[in-house]
Protein backbone atom coordinates (compact mmCIF):
# COMPACT_ATOMS: atom_id res chain seq x y z
CA UNK A 1 0.00 0.00 0.00
CA UNK A 2 1.50 3.39 -0.93
CA UNK A 3 2.28 5.83 1.84
CA UNK A 4 -0.19 8.68 2.19
CA UNK A 5 0.96 12.16 1.25
CA UNK A 6 0.14 15.52 2.75
CA UNK A 7 -1.09 16.52 6.17
CA UNK A 8 -4.13 15.02 7.90
CA UNK A 9 -5.08 16.79 11.15
CA UNK A 10 -6.37 14.43 13.85
CA UNK A 11 -6.91 16.89 16.74
CA UNK A 12 -6.24 20.54 17.42
CA UNK A 13 -6.06 22.53 20.63
CA UNK A 14 -8.20 25.57 19.77
CA UNK A 15 -8.28 26.84 23.33
CA UNK A 16 -4.47 27.15 23.38
CA UNK A 17 -4.52 30.02 20.88
CA UNK A 18 -7.13 31.74 23.03
CA UNK A 19 -5.28 31.32 26.34
CA UNK A 20 -1.71 31.80 25.10
CA UNK A 21 0.21 34.08 22.76
CA UNK A 22 2.10 31.65 20.51
CA UNK A 23 5.60 32.99 19.85
CA UNK A 24 7.10 30.11 17.87
CA UNK A 25 6.01 26.66 16.67
CA UNK A 26 7.93 23.41 16.27
CA UNK A 27 7.08 20.09 14.65
CA UNK A 28 7.96 17.03 16.71
CA UNK A 29 7.57 13.33 16.19
CA UNK A 30 5.91 11.25 18.90
CA UNK A 31 6.86 7.85 20.30
CA UNK A 32 3.65 5.79 19.99
CA UNK A 33 2.62 2.16 20.29
CA UNK A 34 0.75 0.31 17.53
CA UNK A 35 -2.72 0.65 19.01
CA UNK A 36 -2.17 4.38 19.59
CA UNK A 37 -1.38 4.87 15.91
CA UNK A 38 -4.47 2.91 14.88
CA UNK A 39 -6.65 4.95 17.21
CA UNK A 40 -5.16 8.20 15.85
CA UNK A 41 -5.73 7.06 12.27
CA UNK A 42 -9.38 6.56 13.21
CA UNK A 43 -9.39 10.27 14.15
CA UNK A 44 -9.70 9.81 17.89
CA UNK A 45 -7.72 12.11 20.19
CA UNK A 46 -8.38 14.82 22.75
CA UNK A 47 -5.93 17.61 23.61
CA UNK A 48 -7.93 19.51 26.24
CA UNK A 49 -5.51 19.17 29.18
CA UNK A 50 -2.35 18.35 27.23
CA UNK A 51 0.98 20.03 27.96
CA UNK A 52 4.66 19.45 27.24
CA UNK A 53 7.33 19.37 29.93
CA UNK A 54 11.06 18.73 30.25
CA UNK A 55 12.39 15.72 32.16
CA UNK A 56 16.01 14.51 32.11
CA UNK A 57 16.93 16.70 29.14
CA UNK A 58 14.06 15.36 27.00
CA UNK A 59 10.62 16.78 26.26
CA UNK A 60 7.53 14.73 27.10
CA UNK A 61 3.87 15.20 26.25
CA UNK A 62 1.49 14.76 29.19
CA UNK A 63 -2.30 14.24 29.30
CA UNK A 64 -2.84 13.76 25.57
CA UNK A 65 -5.89 11.47 25.57
CA UNK A 66 -5.79 8.82 22.84
CA UNK A 67 -8.66 6.40 23.55
CA UNK A 68 -8.04 2.67 23.51
CA UNK A 69 -8.29 1.03 20.09
CA UNK A 70 -11.65 -0.74 19.92
CA UNK A 71 -10.31 -3.83 18.14
CA UNK A 72 -7.27 -3.97 20.42
CA UNK A 73 -6.61 -6.88 22.74
CA UNK A 74 -4.62 -7.13 25.97
CA UNK A 75 -1.86 -5.17 24.17
CA UNK A 76 -3.95 -1.97 24.24
CA UNK A 77 -2.33 1.20 25.53
CA UNK A 78 -3.09 3.43 28.52
CA UNK A 79 -5.12 6.41 27.20
CA UNK A 80 -3.31 9.23 29.08
CA UNK A 81 0.22 7.92 29.27
CA UNK A 82 3.24 10.21 29.00
CA UNK A 83 4.73 10.22 25.48
CA UNK A 84 8.22 11.25 24.44
CA UNK A 85 8.59 13.93 21.75
CA UNK A 86 11.25 13.47 19.09
CA UNK A 87 13.23 16.65 18.45
CA UNK A 88 16.80 17.45 17.45
CA UNK A 89 19.17 18.08 20.36
CA UNK A 90 19.72 21.64 19.10
CA UNK A 91 15.96 22.30 19.12
CA UNK A 92 15.58 20.79 22.59
CA UNK A 93 18.38 22.94 24.01
CA UNK A 94 16.94 26.07 22.38
CA UNK A 95 13.43 25.35 23.71
CA UNK A 96 14.62 24.50 27.21
CA UNK A 97 16.75 27.65 27.37
CA UNK A 98 13.77 29.84 26.50
CA UNK A 99 11.45 28.00 28.89
CA UNK A 100 13.89 28.26 31.80
CA UNK A 101 15.02 31.86 31.41
CA UNK A 102 11.93 33.74 30.23
CA UNK A 103 9.10 31.80 31.86
CA UNK A 104 7.53 30.59 28.62
CA UNK A 105 5.67 27.31 28.36
CA UNK A 106 5.32 24.53 25.78
CA UNK A 107 1.77 23.94 24.55
CA UNK A 108 0.72 21.26 22.03
CA UNK A 109 -1.32 22.84 19.24
CA UNK A 110 -2.12 19.98 16.83
CA UNK A 111 -1.74 16.25 16.37
CA UNK A 112 -1.56 15.23 12.73
CA UNK A 113 -0.12 12.79 10.21
CA UNK A 114 2.52 14.22 7.88
CA UNK A 115 3.38 11.85 5.02
CA UNK A 116 2.25 8.91 7.14
CA UNK A 117 4.18 9.86 10.31
CA UNK A 118 2.41 10.98 13.50
CA UNK A 119 3.52 14.50 14.46
CA UNK A 120 2.70 17.06 17.13
CA UNK A 121 2.94 20.79 16.60
CA UNK A 122 4.11 22.40 19.83
CA UNK A 123 4.14 26.10 20.46
CA UNK A 124 6.42 28.20 22.61
CA UNK A 125 3.79 30.25 24.38
CA UNK A 126 3.30 33.04 26.85
CA UNK A 127 0.12 33.18 28.93
CA UNK A 128 -2.38 35.91 28.07
CA UNK A 129 -4.02 38.15 30.63
CA UNK A 130 -7.79 38.62 30.51
CA UNK A 131 -7.46 42.10 28.97
CA UNK A 132 -5.31 40.64 26.16
CA UNK A 133 -8.11 38.19 25.39
CA UNK A 134 -10.66 41.02 25.28
CA UNK A 135 -8.42 43.01 22.92
CA UNK A 136 -8.12 40.00 20.60
CA UNK A 137 -11.90 39.56 20.56
CA UNK A 138 -12.45 43.27 19.84
CA UNK A 139 -9.87 43.19 17.02
CA UNK A 140 -11.48 40.10 15.48
CA UNK A 141 -14.94 41.72 15.63
CA UNK A 142 -13.60 44.92 14.03
CA UNK A 143 -11.91 42.95 11.23
CA UNK A 144 -15.11 41.01 10.61
CA UNK A 145 -17.13 44.25 10.42
CA UNK A 146 -14.62 45.79 7.98
CA UNK A 147 -14.73 42.71 5.76
CA UNK A 148 -18.54 42.80 5.78
CA UNK A 149 -18.67 46.48 4.77
CA UNK A 150 -16.04 46.02 2.04
CA UNK A 151 -17.96 43.03 0.70
CA UNK A 152 -21.21 44.98 0.57
CA UNK A 153 -19.56 47.95 -1.18
CA UNK A 154 -17.97 45.61 -3.71
CA UNK A 155 -21.44 44.35 -4.60
CA UNK A 156 -22.74 47.90 -5.02
CA UNK A 157 -24.90 47.88 -1.89
CA UNK A 158 -25.18 50.65 0.65
CA UNK A 159 -24.46 50.23 4.36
Amino acid sequence: MPREKGRKVVASNRKARHDYAILDTYEAGVVLTGTEVKSLRAGRANMVDAFAQERDGEIYLHNLHIPEYTQGTWTNHEPRRTRKLLLNRVEINKLLGKVRETGLTLVPLQVYFSDGWAKVEIGLAKGKKSYDKRQDLAKRDADREIARVVGRRGKGMRD
